[in-house]
């Protein structure tokens, strides 16, 4: 019975460490398909319990596995995960540098000093807190109103969630757009950061839009339109300043909040923060990623109604890069240098032509990082994210 129980515990032990492995491996495999891309977004953000899982692994194979060859096998592949998991943790710190001097660039040396206290007081006190990751970022009391209905577009109900700060009151406005490649996802998303930012001092309205392929472009942009006009006209209801207005998105929606944001007719916007979005679609379309697991092709497709040969009009008027002008509200990039759905280069560019062109703006780059990071709220670049947003929203703010 005794050899039995090693025996079992030596192949539970090698099982534990290949599994390991292979979940940490997609922090440095780019996912060919959509369902390994979870896997690439996910293990970067979780990397510290996957490095305690290698290096637990690691640990049993020394007390639990008795035969020579098998041990050494074990030990190998617990070593590899390590190192993988290690890559991003020991990079965090320079990577929290470099995004600090990114922040004094585009917004001053002394950016910080013209935050206010109370505002300060109320921000993550550290770019990255390993306890945040094992336990969450916690959020305060917060109110929440859901389906709020704004608007029919061809007799399609579109809503809004709004939640609130515990306390009635004034507060900034922050209208936060999900992602979803124009063809899916609801207001529902990201729940957990709309409820921090609340609970921090903002009014959030998730807003909702028609969908590809039924609804192509400009019908998505339309309804945000639709959708800041109706917060502009109901904010006294819901505790909003409409004059301290900020749009947040997510990829296609961060693609649709600086579309929104830097039109001629746009309202009065303090600052548009974009998530992973897309910049240009015209070279997105010539030029996709390697690999491709959305097929970016199709996507633009559906969104647009054909290929870039066909519409290179309507690919044009859809690529935010050519609405950047002069006196453009202040903009926050954020991108991660492993996104293979929308590649960080484009994130560069738009930021090259921002800077260009005289506006502020700010590039924000996390070298592990794919696309949709901060779908694990509490996961490392989340953290490092959500401390620059904060600074940058309380910054555009007092200004």
């Amino acid at each position: 019975m005794c050899d039995r129980k090693k025996i079992v515990l030596s192949w539970a032990a090698l099982l534990l460490s290949f599994t390991s492995l292979f979940i940490s491996s997609w922090i440095i495999i780019p996912a060919p398909n959509m369902f390994l891309l979870n896997l690439a977004v996910g293990a970067p953000e979780v990397s510290p319990w996957l490095f305690g899982l290698n290096l637990f692994s690691l640990l049993l194979c020394f007390f639990c596995i008795r035969q020579r060859q098998l041990q050494r096998l074990t030990c190998i592949v617990s070593l590899i995960g390590l190192l993988i998991c290690a890559l991003v943790l020991v990079n965090i710190p320079s990577t929290q540098i470099q995004m600090s001097e990114a922040m004094k660039r585009g917004l001053g040396q002394d950016y910080l000093d013209k935050i206010p206290v109370l505002a300060s007081a109320k921000m993550q006190p550290s770019p990255f807190v390993l306890a945040n990751t094992l336990q969450g970022i916690s959020s305060g009391k917060t109110r929440h109103q859901s389906g709020i209905l704004f608007a029919m577009p061809a007799g399609v109900p579109l809503k809004i969630e709004v939640y609130q700060p515990p306390k009635v009151g004034k507060y900034p406005a922050l209208v936060v757009i999900y992602g979803g490649a124009w063809q899916y996802g609801t207001p529902h998303a990201n729940r957990e950061f709309n409820q921090y930012m609340a609970s921090h001092g903002y009014t959030v309205f998730a807003i909702d839009y028609r969908h590809a392929p039924q609804y192509r472009f400009p019908a998505q942009l339309d309804d945000v339109n639709t959708a800041l006009n109706f917060i502009r006209q109901h904010a006294s209801e819901y505790e909003a300043d409409p004059q301290r207005m900020i749009l947040l998105g997510r990829s296609a929606g961060a693609h649709l909040a600086m579309l929104a944001a830097y039109q001629s007719d746009a309202p009065p916007i303090r600052a548009v923060v974009s998530y992973y979005g897309p910049v240009d679609l015209t070279q997105g379309y010539k030029s996709p990623p390697y690999p491709d697991p959305i097929n970016t092709r199709a996507v633009l497709k559906r969104f647009i109604g054909g290929s870039v040969e066909e519409f290179p009009h309507e690919y044009q008027i859809a690529s935010p890069i050519n609405y950047v002008t002069h006196s453009l509200p202040p903009t926050l990039l954020v991108y991660g240098s492993r996104d293979h759905l929308v590649e960080a280069r484009y994130g560069r560019q738009m930021y090259q032509r921002l800077h260009d062109s005289e506006n502020t703006a700010v590039f924000l780059e996390i070298p592990w990082a794919e696309h949709a990071f901060d779908a694990i709220f509490n996961g490392v670049s989340n953290q490092l994210a959500l401390y620059h947003t904060e600074r940058f929203l309380a910054w555009a703010l007092s200004n």
